[in-house]
Parts: C-alpha cells; sequence; structure tokens
C-alpha cells in the first residue's frame, strides 16, 4: 500500500468488502485450467500497459512477478508504463497501429475505456469471466461489472476499490505548520486565496497552487463525456445539457484561477506541465487538487515521505467516471486471452501477486510490519506505483498507519455516495463521430490555458465558445439531449 495517488486519477469502483478468506486462499487461481508448477510447457509472456511514471525497478520487481506467476498460471508479465500525460494519445497510436499488447489500462478518463470499447480496440470478456475470471466476480458486487457495461457486454475488469468520488485539496502539511495555517473555512477554490497569498509572499520557488495541464476546477456539474464541454448540473431533474463554459459557476472558477495566475499561485508554465511528480517529491508545492478516499492522508503521506492533509471540496458523488475510473482490458488482438483472464484473475484474488506488482519486493522495496501492514524502504523511491490502477485495492497491505478498520471505511464511504444525475448513461457518438473528432482539436487548443488560468476567460471563453460552435459543439448536445431525455424516459 502506500503508493501515491495522483490528483488527476479519479477512482471507482465500489467495493464488496473483500474478505481476508480470499486472502488466504488467493493463491489457489480460480481457473481449473491454470498451468501449475508441475508442467513442462514453457510459460507465455504477457504485454502489460499501464498508466503512470515510469518506475526505474519495474523490469526487477516483472522478474519475481514472473517467477510467482510461471509457477501459478504458467505465465511471465512484460510491464510498460506510460506517464500520466502521455498515456492516452501513446495508447490509441499503439492501438491503431497493430503493436502487440495483451492487457491494458482503461478508464473514463485515460484511453477512454467507453470510446474504445465501441472502436474494437478490447476484447469482450463476457465468456473470458465466466470460464477465467470467477475470482473476480465473487469478489465485485454484480452492480459493478453491471455498471462498467458497454452496450450489454463487458470490456473490461473494474478495480475493487472506493466508489464515490470527492474531490479535495490536499496539503503540505509542513507548510500548514510552519506558517500556522487555518484550513477549518477551507472548501471552495475562492476560499484558498489568503493561504496561497502567504507562501507566495514567503516560500519563494514553491508552487503555492500546484496545477498541471490536466487540471480543472471543481464545478457542480456532470460531464456527457469525460474531456467534452457539455454537462448537465448536479441536481437538475429535467437533465439539460449545458456548454460547460457558459455556466455561472465555471466562468466564476475560471475568472478566479486567472486571478491567482496573474497573483503567480499557479506555475507559469502550468498549461503545458505534463507531470508534478518531480515538484512532489522535492515538497516546494502547497497545495493541489486530488480525489479522495477513506484515509487517502495516510496514503499520501507514506508515499511522499511526509505529512499531507486534505480538505473536501465537493460532496462524495458516484458518477460513471468514478465506476469507470480504473479498468484493465484484454487487447482485442492479443494472442492469449485466456491467460490474460487467468492473470487478471490472479491479481485480483491473491494477496502475494497483488502486493508484489503494487509495493515491489519485500526485504527490498518494503517490508511487512504485522501480518497485512507494511512500510516503505528506501529503495520504494524506485518503485512507487499508483495503487488504484492495479486491480483489486482491498488485498493490498495496510500501512503502518491505517487502523485495521480500514476497509470497513471504505465500505461506509461507498455507501455515502450520492448518485450523479448521469450514472448509467453511455453517450452513443456514432451519429457525430466527425463533429466529435472538430470539438477535441478545438479543446486542445483552448482547455488547457483556459483551466490554469493562463489566459483572460473573459476573452478566451467567447473565442473557444465560437471555434467549439463551428465545429459542431450544438449537433452534439442536441444528440446527447435526444439520447439523455429517451434514456431518461426509460428509466421510469
Amino acid at each position: 500500500m502506500g503508493k501515491f495517488k495522483k490528483s488527476y486519477v479519479l477512482t471507482l469502483v465500489l467495493m464488496l468488502a473483500v474478505s481476508m478468506m480470499l486472502s488466504a486462499c488467493g493463491g489457489k487461481n480460480e481457473s481449473s485450467g491454470a498451468s501449475g508448477s508441475g508442467t513442462s510447457e514453457k510459460p507465455v509472456e504477457l504485454i502489460w500497459y499501464t498508466i503512470g511514471t515510469p518506475q526505474k525497478d519495474v523490469d526487477k520487481v516483472m522478474e519475481e512477478v514472473s517467477k510467482y506467476t510461471a509457477e501459478k498460471i504458467g505465465v511471465t508479465v512484460k510491464m510498460n508504463m506510460i506517464d500520466w500525460g502521455d498515456y492516452p494519445q501513446k495508447m490509441q497510436v499503439m492501438t491503431a497501429s497493430g503493436t502487440p499488447m495483451d492487457i491494458m489500462f482503461t478508464a473514463s478518463w485515460a484511453f477512454d475505456y467507453v470510446q474504445n470499447a465501441r472502436k474494437g480496440a478490447f476484447m469482450p470478456i463476457d465468456d473470458l469471466l465466466k470460464n477465467q475470471g470467477q475470482g473476480i466476480v465473487k469478489a465485485l458486487d454484480p452492480a459493478f461489472l453491471e455498471g462498467s457495461k458497454v452496450d450489454g457486454h463487458n470490456y473490461g475488469v473494474p478495480a475493487n476499490k472506493e466508489l464515490p468520488a470527492q474531490i479535495v485539496w490536499r496539503f503540505n502539511k509542513n507548510l500548514v505548520d510552519k506558517y500556522k495555517l487555518n484550513l477549518d473555512n477551507v472548501s471552495s477554490l475562492e476560499s484558498l486565496e489568503p493561504l496561497l497569498k502567504t507562501i507566495k509572499e514567503n516560500e519563494p520557488g514553491t508552487y503555492a497552487l500546484a496545477v498541471d495541464k490536466t487540471f480543472g476546477p471543481y464545478v457542480p456539474y456532470d460531464y456527457i463525456i469525460e474531456g467534452l464541454p457539455m454537462a448537465v448540473k448536479v441536481g437538475d431533474p429535467s437533465l439539460k445539457v449545458t456548454n460547460i463554459l457558459e455556466t455561472p459557476e465555471m466562468q466564476q472558477a475560471l475568472k478566479t484561477m486567472h486571478k491567482y495566475y496573474k497573483a503567480g499561485y499557479v506555475p507559469t508554465e502550468a498549461a503545458t506541465l505534463t507531470s508534478l511528480t518531480d515538484v512532489q517529491a522535492t515538497g516546494k508545492w502547497f497545495t493541489d487538487k486530488a480525489t479522495n478516499q477513506p484515509l487517502a492522508d495516510n496514503l499520501w503521506s507514506a508515499s511522499l515521505g511526509y505529512p499531507i492533509v486534505s480538505k473536501a471540496a465537493s460532496p462524495a458523488m458516484i458518477y460513471n467516471w468514478s465506476v469507470m475510473g480504473s479498468m484493465q482490458a484484454i487487447s482485442a488482438n492479443s494472442k492469449y486471452p485466456e491467460k490474460a483472464m487467468e492473470f487478471l484473475n490472479l491479481l485480483n484474488t491473491d494477496p502475494v501477486l497483488r502486493n508484489m506488482v503494487d509495493s515491489g519486493i519485500e526485504g527490498v522495496h518494503y517490508k511487512k510490519v504485522g501480518n497485512d501492514a507494511m512500510e516503505n524502504l528506501p529503495e520504494s523511491k524506485n518503485y512507487d506505483m499508483p495503487t488504484f490502477s492495479l486491480g483489486n485495492v482491498m488485498l493490498t497491505y495496510l500501512d503502518k498507519n491505517d487502523p485495521e478498520n480500514k476497509w470497513d471505511e471504505f465500505k461506509k464511504f461507498n455507501e455515502s455516495g450520492e448518485k450523479a444525475p448521469l450514472l448509467g448513461f453511455n453517450f452513443d457518438p456514432s451519429k457525430v463521430t466527425t463533429e466529435i473528432a472538430a470539438v477535441q482539436n478545438v479543446k486542445e487548443e483552448f482547455w488547457s490555458s483556459l483551466m490554469t488560468g493562463t489566459v483572460d476567460p473573459d476573452k478566451f471563453i467567447p473565442q473557444a465558445t465560437s471555434k467549439f460552435k463551428a465545429a459542431g459543439l450544438d449537433k452534439i448536445m442536441a444528440e446527447a439531449q435526444s439520447q439523455l431525455d429517451a434514456w431518461k424516459a426509460n428509466q421510469k
């Protein structure tokens, strides 16, 4: 455990408090077709692409993983990591060109799960789940596999973790304590202003508000397609589709961001900055936006090596993008789909494998401090993986500071989540694919600059809106409204 969660990593999947009995027997693969230690067959190599800052010791850890999986199910694993900001585009290129791969990370927010399932990038896994994935089916509440179906079929294995998404402001506690800052009233973007001013005036070279090109301020809207500027307001029973740039909430947020940018609170290069990993390693930042989970402060503190404290910036809501916020898909071109599912089944049911993939090699990257708890060793800096992206979080070791009832807290958090207005609605873009491509090009031109406050929204929102309309945004919104109205009628 104790692995860093990126702020834009939205996470997902509801949890059954996966029983520790599963931990005890998880080493026995559910698939009866697994190649065990008695086999003389040569193991097959599975090629796995996943998201996150590439780690120095990945190959070293995968060697140990492969020894274990060769013995258990007759496979070895080659993991390729692609950095956060590069992952969606590189994966699009590689899948289109037929690059060999077996397993790949996909999500609502990175290498879009629904769109790529519909494009044929992923193999439907309904039969594979029945035959080689029964451990996954037993570990997940049926609602999670049901909620991630696309046009009636499953194309990915959701990670078993927190279901709602709750946005928080995350703070470097060393700086909070140094300046005796009061966080009691922190919630909105505007509420940060006096704190950011203190840091800017007293800590030169420190990012007061650490944002990169993926940043977007929280507004109470549910997006039709993640990454496109059309959304429905939370609490609006009419489900009216709106251009997010024309909403008063987003306009206010972008004005505040521009004010902060001009004041020097935001990195000058924010609109082109692909990652904050380096600056967070140095501690030269004060606050950023992240997605919460129970006891997340312990997790972040353990990963970064200094204390983190957070404050809620939104309610906990269950969105499509949080249900589909972390998934593993099998490539439509995989030579070994059954073996890929056997591996995913083992990864999601076997604590030994799950913790090796997550935390590295025991005695090298971490040490156990009790049956189900661990702490990082210095070498963990060479293998600091994003836990949420790698499968069943409920099997990972507790951080040494976590209470024993951590997974009970997750269950309570999941039960507290409020359903977002579009939960269960998947937009079919087939009638407006040309317009969507054109709108995405306009978004590339304007979005990061607007969201990070780099440009004046009073000047650039009208320019962006004009170009969005010329690219066909109104036609997409009309199609979305039509589908949404039909879906809403069926819900009754």
